[in-house]
């Protein structure tokens, strides 16, 4: 059991653990050698040597079909903004169709591309792998599963990609249609009308759901290879796990009173200390919630620092650039 549910359970109203947020990259896999893109390219394409020229000719088609379909789509073109992405996309969201792009955001961001280096007058090239900044195309999509999520795609070959979801969006969509009320806030539910059939929806994502999202979109969204490649050639982009973001909820009774510090047992002079470097680390590592009053807080009690943990009215979301973290949220 929990320390902090256990000292606390008379003052909650309902908990409940999930993922969080989700960062996956998608590579193709056969693609990792360059001896195999000069097979796929005289194979399917009857293309020998691949030189700089047929990697720039791929990456603006690329350009060319993200504008055409930005028409298409009806999905506005932006470019980066300078400030948080999140705000200037709500706008976007509001009222959008499920299984929809809703917008196109281009940034300049670093990529692992395939280059080619060699002699244009003798037409002899050899393939290599660097890492470059370029401009790449992030698809924003109210998806029928997932919700609000995004794909960025590096319009260079091979196209890495990278997928970014959000279970509590998941969830949301699956309570909808099961008819269970909740109350969404900023990243987390402060409202639910049966806690344990949301904590049994969130125990229920496998990696098939992940899977079937970026089947469903990745083919739509990179349309130079033909239905024949992809089935004969394998090419298929395999997912991998970025960053991983753990949540756990805690909705506590409006006027209750959290854990004072002689509960804890935490000495006075230790609570100052802790508390200064819990957010002196927030503010140099940690990316701050979208809601601007949250804070980090120090755990003494649960036996030292507990990441970034979002003490917020709506539960805000905390995180960071690391394989994994936890966070825990506590709301009115």
């Amino acid at each position: 059991m929990n320390a902090f549910y256990e000292h606390h359970k008379n003052n909650i109203r309902f908990h409940y653990r999930c993922v969080d947020r989700l960062l996956l990259n998608g590579t193709i896999q056969p693609f990792q050698e360059e001896r195999r893109v000069v097979g796929f390219f005289w194979t399917y394409r009857k293309l020998y040597p691949v030189g700089r020229d047929v990697l720039r000719d791929i990456a603006t088609q690329f350009h060319n079909w993200v504008q055409n379909r930005s028409q298409h789509w009806g999905a506005p073109l932006i470019q980066d903004p300078e400030t948080r992405r999140d705000k200037v996309l709500d706008a976007y969201f509001k009222g959008a169709k499920e299984d929809h792009v809703v917008c196109i955001l281009k940034a300049r961001e670093p990529a692992r591309i395939l280059t080619a280096i060699g002699n244009k007058k003798e037409n002899r090239w050899h393939l290599e792998y660097k890492k470059r900044w370029v401009d790449q195309y992030n698809f924003y999509l109210n998806d029928a599963d997932w919700g609000r999520m995004f794909i960025r795609v590096c319009p260079y070959f091979p196209f890495p990609v990278r997928l970014c979801l959000n279970q509590h969006y998941w969830l949301a969509q699956h309570m909808r249609r099961k008819g269970i009320r909740f109350r969404q806030s900023t990243n987390a539910f402060s409202q639910c009308s049966d806690p344990a059939a949301l904590q049994q929806l969130a125990d229920s994502l496998t990696a098939d759901d992940l899977q079937r999202c970026g089947q469903k979109w990745l083919p739509q969204l990179i349309p130079f290879f033909t239905p024949r490649e992809r089935r004969w050639a394998g090419i298929d982009h395999r997912l991998f796990f970025a960053q991983t973001e753990f949540c756990e909820h805690v909705a506590r009774n409006m006027f209750a009173i959290m854990c004072p510090r002689a509960i804890c047992g935490v000495p006075h002079w230790r609570g100052r200390l802790a508390w200064r470097t819990a957010c002196i680390r927030a503010h140099n590592f940690w990316d701050q919630s979208e809601d601007s009053q949250a804070r980090s807080v120090w755990s003494s009690r649960h036996g030292g620092f507990l990441g970034c943990t979002a003490e917020t009215d709506g539960g805000g979301s905390q995180s960071v650039r690391a394989a994994s973290l936890a966070r825990m949220v506590i709301s009115a």
